[in-house]
């Protein structure tokens, strides 16, 4: 059947013309293509001698090879005819000039009157020399890339494959003519390849980097080849297939799931680091072990410690041949239902029990090597169950000493443990009986502990201005009521209050040593009265100092009385809170030091923890801390505590907070009430650690107990100070105090003329006591002295000391605030008398 050919065949590329000469040697036919090729027009090239059209005879010979005397001499001719473009003689053209070559060739034939004639096919020689030079590329592309080319015709068969491909898939190149992609690919992939062509071959849109899996003859292993594919088109840009570049990405595969496996133990191994060891516990830091290992890295894992040290023995029995007693105190599983071998009863968390002598549990704990023990029938423990493969059974070592065994175990279906699994789980072990010797040396140290806690913590329930102030304390051992967590509330001067709460790091006697030290400290800190932020600074470097011989930084290991140098600086990490009330201005300056965070209870509206930074724990040493400034609304609750209050071994921290927020619903309830009912609501007997909660209500002061004034920097703010300090105690109806705070008031306003800068600030508050405060810019602050009989000044700061209560000075952000205090006159403690101080001076 005769069908029209599509365009792009062949001859659109090298253009082919063609013309016929007649019996007398002369052009009858022009084609168009001869036309376009030669640039001369069919009336002007019929008629003529080619010779004539193309170019000039030469000397002696006929004007064209293939012409004889009377025109074609029925001989075929094939050559190279150089021609000019237009004519030679720059006949009509179509405006392109040049010269150029054409390969003609001479087919003979005769007319119907038998006369001979020829047929005549012209190319140009440069559209033939680019279409070979292409060819030539092409192949040499196509052959030598080391990359696998391959090509689909529209049926979807393959055209041609390059011996770069055949090679990758493994079958010679002439093998896959006319093949499919299910001749040699897997069914599931083939499929998947399939729908992929037919895409590209109707889209045109390139498909890149197709993974495709499949065996290879002659090989075991199965391949994995990266697939790309691009429609071809024609020169005319009609579709006809699909190009694919295939590259065997095995290796690449191979070391992209090493690569990730190394990335995933040393996240495993940073998330270890992070979570095992947070707790000074045995059982808290076997069941981190087991929270880290799973399902990250195996199924189901267990810790068995030995029961001598469980007991504080400091060498315990059967540690030399693996056969003492051990009890399970961990224990974990990702499988439903696991374990669920028949046989005998599972060991359940809390039992003791032996492994036999010749058993691998036992063989890693006499060897202190870790044992791979692949599943066999009959022969597994009955604690790992019917649905296990494989089980790593690795001694926990800690100081070049056995302290228990961990068993990670991978169920049918996940990958057996390789030599890089065994490694990863020595070193998880290794890190866990580290933390777990450590906790059984804080443990015993809580049983050595007998004494101290009570004396170190403040007597009942301290008062405060601005405030109302209720605590509690539980400590771990209820036996003798020692431990490291303590609280304490300091009065500041302005009425301001000092509220702390901390807890050592461990607990016993040692603890407890550690927490009067930094108590007394925290006090003498507080009477400087330095900024949040500054106090625990110069805490943090004392509890640095402290834990060391000769209070040095010192790395020395010897030993003095029985206990490691080193020992000594581990009890000296602590956390601890500092907040400062100032009932005046209803606000709280608060600094943490790696502590929790305070809870604030507001009149209608849930409980919440105070957004502090938290800081690094006192004893670390190095960073700064922050402080962080919160109004406060009158009648708001404040509660700071430890954690010994919110977490424990029956529930995550979260959970604990959370709880404790539930119970801080009702502020309004009296402060004892509710200290009460957050400890009967919270799991507070579970006896890990020690437990310290402060509560204060805020109440500040009213603005009708504050008196504040501004004075300009000139003499007569000395009246005007005395002035207004008198009236405002006459308001107060403090009568007999009026001539000893004009006094004082005179000297320090004086003072403040004299040595300070810039305005200067009266203020004077009331509450159990009468605060004066006087507040100027200058840096420089205050020294008392001892004036001689013959100086004429020098004795006002020693009045101001024989006539109150108590003064100082402290620091503020523009200058210095130098401050005295007056107890409130009754019958038993009457004002201080002027006079009689003013004569004592002299």
């Amino acid at each position: 059947m005769w069908q029209n050919s599509p365009p792009g065949s062949l001859y659109d590329y090298i253009r082919v013309a063609s013309f016929a000469l007649g019996s007398d040697g002369r052009i009858e036919q022009w084609s168009e293509r001869a036309a376009e090729l030669f640039g001369i027009a069919a009336r002007h090239a019929v008629g003529k001698d080619p010779a004539e059209l193309f170019a000039a005879p030469e000397p002696g010979r006929p004007l064209a090879p293939f012409l004889g005397e009377g025109g074609p001499d029925g001989r075929e001719w094939t050559g190279i005819v150089p021609y000019q473009r237009g004519g030679r003689r720059g006949g009509p053209h179509d405006g392109l000039q040049g010269a150029g070559l054409a390969e003609i060739y001479v087919m003979p034939t005769e007319t119907d009157r038998g006369e001979r004639a020829a047929l005549c096919v012209a190319v140009d020689v440069r559209a033939l020399r680019g279409i070979e030079t292409d060819i030539a590329a092409s192949e040499a592309v196509f052959g030598q890339s080391p990359l696998g080319f391959f090509f689909f015709g529209t049926d979807l068969t393959l055209l041609r494959v390059n011996e770069s491909f055949a090679q990758t898939f493994g079958r010679p190149a002439a093998w896959h003519r006319g093949r499919t992609p299910h001749d040699f690919l897997p069914r599931g992939e083939a499929e998947r390849l399939t729908a992929a062509l037919r895409q590209v071959l109707a889209t045109g849109k390139p498909v890149s980097d197709i993974q495709l899996v499949g065996p290879v003859p002659g090989q075991s292993e199965r391949r994995r080849w990266s697939v790309s594919l691009y429609r071809l088109h024609s020169g005319s840009g009609r579709p006809i297939g699909v190009a694919a570049l295939a590259t065997d990405v095995t290796g690449r595969r191979r070391a992209e799931r090493e690569a990730a496996g190394v990335r995933r133990n040393l996240a495993l191994l940073n998330e270890a680091g992070a979570r095992i060891g947070n707790s000074l516990d045995l059982e808290t830091t076997a069941r981190e072990l087991l929270a880290v290992a799973v399902p990250q890295f195996c199924d189901l894992a267990s810790v068995d410690l030995y029961q001598g040290l469980l007991a504080g023995d400091e060498a315990p029995p059967g540690l030399a041949d693996g056969s003492g007693e051990l009890r399970r105190v961990a224990y974990a599983s990702a499988v439903s239902g696991a374990p669920v071998d028949g046989g005998d009863k599972p060991i359940q968390v809390g039992e003791v029990h032996r492994y036999p002598f010749h058993s691998p549990c036992a063989g890693a704990l006499r060897t202190a090597q870790a044992q791979v023990v692949p599943r066999r029938e009959r022969e597994e423990g009955p604690e790992l169950g019917a649905v296990v493969q494989s089980t790593l059974a690795v001694p926990m070592v800690a100081r070049d000493v056995v302290v228990g065994l961990a068993q990670f175990s991978r169920t049918k279906g996940s990958e057996p443990f390789g030599e890089r699994d065994t490694a990863l789980a020595v070193e998880l072990a290794a890190r866990a009986a580290v933390c777990i010797d450590n906790a059984r040396l804080y443990r015993r140290e809580h049983e050595r502990a007998l004494i101290l806690q009570r004396s170190l913590l403040p007597p009942g329930d301290p008062e405060a201005a601005g405030l109302d102030i209720a605590c509690r304390y539980l400590p771990a051992n209820a036996a003798t009521e020692v431990g490291g967590d303590w609280f304490d509330v300091i009065e500041l001067p302005g009425h301001r209050t000092a509220l702390v709460v901390g807890d050592v790091m461990g607990r016993g006697l040692r603890a407890a040593v550690a927490m009067g030290e930094l108590r007394t400290a925290v006090r003498t800190l507080a009477m400087l009265d330095l900024e949040p932020a500054e106090v625990l600074s110069a805490l943090d470097e004392i509890a640095h100092g402290l834990g060391r011989p000769g209070g040095k930084q010192s790395a020395s290991r010897g030993v003095r009385g029985g206990v490691r140098a080193a020992d000594l600086s581990e009890v000296y990490l602590a956390t601890c809170v500092y907040a400062v009330y100032d009932p005046v201005t209803r606000r709280c300056t608060v600094a943490n030091a790696g502590h929790l965070p305070p809870v604030l209870v507001e009149a209608g509206r849930p409980a919440k923890l105070l957004d502090v930074p938290p800081g690094m724990p006192l004893g670390v040493g190095g960073e700064p801390f922050e402080e962080t400034e919160i109004d406060l609304p009158d009648g708001a609750l404040l509660a700071l505590y430890t954690d010994g209050l919110v977490e424990s071994r029956d529930h995550p921290l979260d959970e604990g907070l959370h709880a404790f927020r539930e119970a801080l619903t009702d502020p309004a309830r009296p402060l004892e009430e509710v200290c009460d009912h957050v400890l009967g609501a919270l799991d507070t007997h579970h006896g890990e650690d020690d437990i310290a909660l402060l509560m204060a209500r805020l109440r500040g002061l009213p603005e009708s107990h504050v008196g504040d004034w501004t004075l300009p920097p000139e003499p007569r703010s000395v009246a005007r100070a005395r002035e207004m300090a008198r009236d405002q105690l006459l308001a107060w109806g403090l009568e007999d105090l009026v001539d000893t705070t004009e006094l004082l008031v005179s000297e320090l306003v004086t003072n403040a003329l004299r040595y300070g800068e810039g305005e200067i600030r009266l203020r004077l508050l009331l509450d159990r006591t009468l605060v004066c405060e006087v507040w100027d810019g200058g840096l420089v602050q205050p020294r008392r002295r001892r004036a001689r009989d013959t100086d004429e000044g020098g004795r006002g700061l020693q009045l101001v000391g024989l006539l109150s209560a108590a003064w100082g000075s402290r620091r503020t952000p523009h200058g210095k605030t130098v401050w005295f205090e007056l107890a409130l006159p009754d019958a038993d403690s009457p004002a201080p008398d002027a006079v009689e101080a003013l004569l004592s001076l002299y």
